[in-house]
Order: structure tokens, then sequence, then C-alpha cells
């Protein structure tokens, strides 16, 4: 997949129309013809004026065919960040981190701690997907910052990394929507069903099948059904803390000074503030897959703008609500040894259930199930355009077969089952211990955060970096480097056990996830794909049979104009 050579004036010719002042809304449209790449590894040749903006330019600067429709607008593409993070789902799944951690003090200072670093993570991740909007992510922009010799290997690393990281993300998400189904079911039956894993893993897998479904369907169908989406979650976050405040006895309020203050760890990790460490994985876990709004790019109207825009908006009223709320549940959760017994094996839902009684109880966890399984919907989505936008690069094995686009509902449907598959198979390990899936939660956080690091550490270094609409000014290097040290530290947290001592069944699981998967890639890497694959496709190619002139002018000579344009 090696590039043909393309002359230094033609390329400063296309480079001057595509990065005009570095803003998308100076930008004229490319125009004339570029050869291109299809998604099966074929060049053809196309004529940028038949495309819409977006399409030409995607076609012209990043080199590759556009094949899916661009459906989503402001409000779609901010309700698909705000729906990654699932904010009132992933606080009721990932809540007793903290408790165990250090108690309620660990809940609110982690939060609001933790979340400045993912902020700064995301408003990173935004800048660099301004610049390179593709649905390959940050994974395609190592091609545009990393020296070229380093390219094929940085890449290959960095996609490998995301994809465990997604797949661990919807693997988790789906195991915490089985677990609220089945709480809000024990809690109708007063709590004399029992639920054993096996149950939850069979649960997991049907939803998994059903998320699967859902995005067999077309782009449209997604857009129309996820622009709704914020609107309801805000509508239950914002009810549930009224009713909470509103409807708690008296015996299970807390004063401020508890919620503030009260630090209670029961992990066993001495000292106590080491342990208030672990509290961060909720905000991580909650707080990430900032470029999952990058990977359906190409089906975003003017992507440069209203991409970077949703994921940094969606993530700073992801930071603060979840700050509130997590305070709100503090005052309001009674003893937190006995929610963190609670049979149902979900904090918040007892917390639900106790405050708002059985009706109440069951209404808000169905909420949250409901909240959880469009994080999986939208989630699943990134998923197959990500494994889409890898397998046209040629870094997964059988490529040609997840590129495919289905005729009737213009998406890949081999990449979406292959995803549901795979999200299956890691969960699947719960059956034989429950501290495994604590450690696909982990690993999660830390693979998506490295997956972003790597590319923003390149943007640091190497200073190839050109920024489009959306970016930071001066802030910029700064909020980058602390994003780099924020990831660093954290993951040094995330893969030490929770819980001492030291047993098979409290051991994390998430190291070892991370050394498979990495040590899987690198035998994969050295045996077969540094032989073929030579990184993201750096740039289009001008079509060698036109004079300089007609091709960037958009005067078609006689041979182009007989070519099939698409």
């Amino acid at each position: 997949m090696a590039d043909h050579p393309t002359s230094s004036a033609a390329a400063d010719m296309q480079n001057q129309i595509l990065h005009q002042d570095g803003d998308a809304r100076n930008r004229k449209k490319s125009v004339g013809l570029v050869e291109i790449n299809n998604p099966d590894g074929t060049r053809k040749t196309v004529n940028l004026e038949t495309l819409n903006e977006a399409d030409a330019q995607l076609a012209a600067q990043f080199g590759y065919n556009p094949v899916f429709k661009r459906e989503f607008g402001y409000l779609s593409t901010f309700s698909f960040a705000v729906s990654i993070s699932g904010l009132f789902s992933t606080i009721m799944t990932t809540f007793s981190y903290p408790l165990y951690a250090g108690g309620s003090a660990s809940a609110v200072w982690c939060w609001l701690i933790s979340g400045a670093g993912c902020m700064c993570i995301a408003c990173s991740v935004a800048e660099l997907v301004s610049a390179y909007p593709t649905s390959g992510g940050l994974y395609f922009t190592v091609s545009r910052l990393a020296p070229k010799n380093w390219v094929a290997s940085i890449s290959w690393t960095v996609g490998w990394i995301n994809l465990l990281g997604q797949i661990a993300g919807i693997a988790s998400s789906e195991y915490g929507a089985a677990q609220m189904l089945l709480a809000a079911v024990s809690m109708g039956k007063d709590f004399n069903y029992t639920i054993t894993t096996n149950t939850t893993i069979g649960v997991m897998a049907a939803l998994t099948v059903f998320t699967g479904l859902v995005n067999s369907l077309s782009t449209y169908w997604m857009e129309k059904m996820t622009k709704t989406y914020v609107i309801f979650h805000v509508l239950v976050l914002v009810s549930c803390a009224i009713a909470l405040l509103a409807k708690t006895p008296e015996a299970d309020r807390h004063n401020a000074h508890y919620v503030f203050t009260d630090v209670d760890s029961t992990s066993g990790w001495k000292p106590t503030g080491f342990s208030f460490l672990f509290g961060f994985l909720s905000v991580s876990w909650t707080m990430t897959d900032y470029d999952a709004t990058a990977h359906i790019t190409e089906e975003i109207s003017e992507p440069e703008i209203k991409a970077p825009w949703a994921i940094s908006v969606a993530m700073l009223f992801t930071y603060v609500a979840g700050f509130l709320f997590n305070i709100v549940l503090c005052f309001c959760m009674g003893d937190p040894a006995v929610i963190l017994a609670s049979p149902i094996i979900q904090p918040v839902a007892q917390i639900f259930y106790n405050s708002l009684g059985k009706s109440g109880g069951i209404f808000y966890t169905v909420c949250g199930f409901i909240i959880i399984k469009f994080v999986c919907f939208t989630a699943m989505q990134s998923l197959a355009r990500t494994v889409f936008a890898f397998s046209r690069d040629e870094l997964l094995p059988f490529s040609n077969v997840w590129t495919k686009i289905n005729s009737k509902t213009g998406t890949p449907l081999y990449a979406v089952w292959i995803s549901v598959f795979w999200c299956i198979v890691i969960n699947l390990i719960g059956l034989g211990s429950y501290a495994a899936i604590a450690g696909v939660f982990n690993v999660c956080a830390i693979a998506l955060d490295w997956s972003y690091c790597i590319p923003i550490a390149c943007k640091l270094l190497f200073g190839k970096f050109q920024p489009g609409p959306w970016h930071m000014g001066r802030l910029s290097p700064f909020v980058n480097a602390w994003a780099c040290i924020w990831t660093f530290f954290v993951s040094i947290i995330f893969i030490l056990p929770t819980v001492r001592p030291v047993a098979a069944d409290t051991m994390n699981y998430a190291s070892v996830f991370l050394v498979f998967i990495c040590g899987c890639a690198a035998v994969f890497w050295y045996t077969n794909g540094r032989f073929y694959y030579h990184g993201p496709v750096v740039e289009a190619q001008l079509d060698e049979n036109d004079s300089q002139s007609d091709r960037i002018s958009g005067l078609p000579n006689e041979k182009a104009q007989k070519d099939t344009m698409v």
C-alpha cells in the first residue's frame, strides 16, 4: 500500500486550497480530479466537483473514497457525544469503586480532580479531530504528526490499543446493562430473585446481539434515534436528582460535612490516601471514548467544526453534571456498607429503591438501562466504523471483508457483526471470574486514553501539526502535556489491585488483558504486518495523466472526461 509520488508543486497548490487559514469556514471547495483509495484497496479517479464539500475534503486531503451518507448535524452529533459517556448509567455501574476506595469524599473529590484531567484529554482529542476528520480517528492523525519512518509502527500500536479499548468499553457497558435489567427484575420480585453470573452473561449476550441489530440500520435511522437521546438523558438526570433530594428519608440523609470530608476505605490498602485514588476509575470510565465522535466524522456534515465542538461541550456537560450528581447520591445514599452489600449488585439502584420505593426504584433503574443501551448503540456504531477505517488501511486481518458496504443500508454490516462477536467473547471470561470482568472496566480506560495520548505526544514532539478550525491556541501545548502526564499517572493506579490482600478473585486483570493484546499485536506485526502495512493513507494521488494546471484548476482533460466519476 505504498504511496505513489506526487509533485511538490501540486501538493503545495492542493494544500493552499485545503488549508486556507486553517479555517473550514474560509476553505474553498477543492476542484479537479484526484485519484483516491477504495475501501477494497483499489484506486480510482474522482471528480471533486461532483462531491459535497466534506466529501471533497475527505477525498482530496485524506485520499479516501466517501462511502457514507452525511446525515449527522449539530444536535445529533452533540447527542452522540453525550451518549458515549452515558453519565446517569455509567455512574450507576461504577459508583462502587470510589465508595470502596475512600467513601463519600472519594466519590466527590475524585470526580472533580480526575474530571479536570479528562477534560484536558478531551480537548486535545477535539483539536486533532478538527484538523483530521476521518473515521480512523486519532489512529489516522499519526500519519500527519509522526516522522515518516515511524508512522507504520506507531499507527499499528495506536490502532490495536484503540480497538482493545473500544471492545472492552462496549463489553463492560453491555455487562452493566445486563446487571441493571436484572436488578429491576429483582426489585419487581421484592429481591426474591437471585442474580447469578451465568444469567448475567446470558442476558449480556442477548443485549449485545440486539445492539448489533440496531446498528444494522442505515445512518439515517441511527441519526434520528440518536437525536432524541440527549433530551431523554437530561430529563432523567434532573428529575432523579430532584426526586432523591425530596424523597430520601431523614434517617438516610447525610450532612455536608460527611459528604465532602468522610473518608472510609474498605479496600485494605494503606495508607487510606493511596486507596482514595482508586476512585478515579469511575470518572475515567465515564469520561472516555472521546474519539467515538471522530469515528463517525464521515457521516457528519462539516465534521471539522461539528465533531470537535460536540466532543468538548459534551465532555464539559458530563464533567459538571457528573460532579453534581455524585454529590446528590452521597447526600442520599444512607449507610454505604448497606448499599455495597446489596443483593442486586447495583449500589445506586439500591439507593433508588431505599429513597423512592419500589416503583421509583424500578423506574429509574430501567431508565439507567435504557441510557446505557444508548451508550452501547453509539459505541458499537463507532467501533464498526473503526473496524472499517482500520481495514481500508489493511491494519486488520481479512480487511477486504470488513470494508464491504451493504448496498441497502449504506453501512459496513460485516464490521458491525465482527464487533458484536468480540464484545460477547471478551465478556465470556466472566463465566470463570467476576474479577476478570472488573479488569475489562479498567483496561477500557487505560487502552483508550493511551491511544489518544500517543498521537498527542507526537503532536508535541515533532511539530508537524496544522490546526483545524477548532483549536486551543497558545493553551494547546500545556493542555496536551497535562493530558499525557495525567494519563501516565492514572494508568499506574488502574493496573493495581483495588482490594488487599490480593487473591485470585480480587486480582486486577487489566494488565493481563493489555499485555496479551499488545503481545498479539506485536507478534502479528513482526511476523506479517510490517511486510505489507505502511500506515494510514498519507495523501490523495492526483491523476498522473492530467496536466498539473488542469488538476488544480478543475478543468479535466479529454481522457478524464471519459472516466467514470463517483
